[in-house]
């Protein structure tokens, strides 16, 4: 049995449970609500609150990505449906939970503090449960690399678990060169990862504003980083609180695999355009992942599943600015 890896039954949430809070770039009220759900439905969006218009319903999937600008967002052939995914994935991936049904009233997933934390206390708050059918991982074969310029991410076989390795390169006093680097389990994301917040430059505020974006930021979800000091009174949580949390993103990213990934992945300078453009380009190659079952008795089926077929070519391929 591969070590670091939990291995065994699927998994979803005990009861469901509720949070609230603003959207980072609309500024709207929004209610996020976890809900169970049955083995093999996988982490599935439900969009609702829309004025005349049914619930729309997104399986978290790379495939139903639309945009990557400042956050990930799902949507569909009807357009966008729901913006900044990353951090309540990555709290679900990062805590083991295969299965749960993310409902949503708004356009955006709540900001909370700006961090995954407030959706790991609300899922500890009701607990996870096992399931009965055996969890089923991708095993990645050999390493597969997307680049532009100085920026380049990639995924590479690894047969401890997840790991994750962010570095990140700012022209700023505070920031620097700052690289980390982990392997995945639920304790080390509680203790190491999910209190890292989103941030920001000062200087950046009036473009953002007047591009649409970040109209709901402020101290209580953003670290602001001004010229020469940290303008939130907390100051940093972490040294390196921001390539920390460069990894809670690319966590989340990922979890739009489908299922958890036996591997490594390596972010030099990149963001969700990267993240999402790695994982793209992993899934059309088909002769670079295959499905693993590693039930707890250690009986290991490999195999891929038909939904390896007919991928198309990486949505941005090397552009990944």
């Amino acid at each position: 049995m591969t070590r670091g890896v939990q291995a065994g039954r699927q998994t979803t949430l005990q009861d469901h449970v509720a949070v609230a809070g603003i959207g980072i770039h609309s500024g709207s009220p929004v209610t996020l609500t976890l809900h169970p759900a049955e083995a093999d439905t996988g982490i599935v969006f439900l969009r609702c609150g829309l004025d005349g218009q049914r619930d729309r319903e997104l399986c978290a999937d790379f495939r139903t990505v639309t945009a990557t600008e400042f956050a990930t967002v799902l949507g569909d052939h009807n357009g966008p449906a729901v913006s900044t995914t990353e951090h309540v994935l990555a709290a679900l991936h990062g805590l083991g939970v295969d299965n749960a049904v993310v409902e949503v009233d708004g356009p955006e997933v709540p900001i909370m503090d700006g961090s995954a934390a407030p959706f790991v206390a609300a899922i500890d708050q009701v607990g996870i449960a096992t399931l009965a059918p055996p969890r089923r991982y991708i095993q990645v074969l050999k390493p597969v690399r997307v680049a532009k310029g100085d920026s380049y991410g990639e995924i590479r076989p690894h047969q401890r678990g997840f790991r994750i390795e962010t570095e990140i390169h700012f022209d700023h006093p505070l920031i620097g060169r700052q690289a980390f680097a982990i392997d995945l389990e639920p304790d080390v994301f509680r203790r190491e990862l999910a209190r890292a917040r989103t941030f920001g430059f000062m200087r950046d505020v009036a473009k953002l504003w007047s591009a649409g974006y970040a109209l709901g930021a402020s101290f209580e979800n953003t670290v602001v980083i001004a010229e020469n000091r940290v303008l939130n009174a907390e100051g940093m949580r972490f040294h390196d609180e921001c390539v920390r949390h460069k990894a809670v993103d690319a966590i989340g990213d990922l979890a739009l695999s489908g299922a958890p990934i036996i591997g490594a992945y390596r972010s030099v300078r990149g963001g969700h355009k990267l993240n999402h453009a790695v994982l793209t380009a992993l899934m059309a190659d088909t002769s670079a992942w295959t499905y693993v079952e590693m039930p707890e008795y250690g009986r290991r089926i490999r195999g891929h599943a038909d939904l390896a077929a007919g991928f198309a070519a990486a949505a941005y391929g090397p552009d990944v600015s």
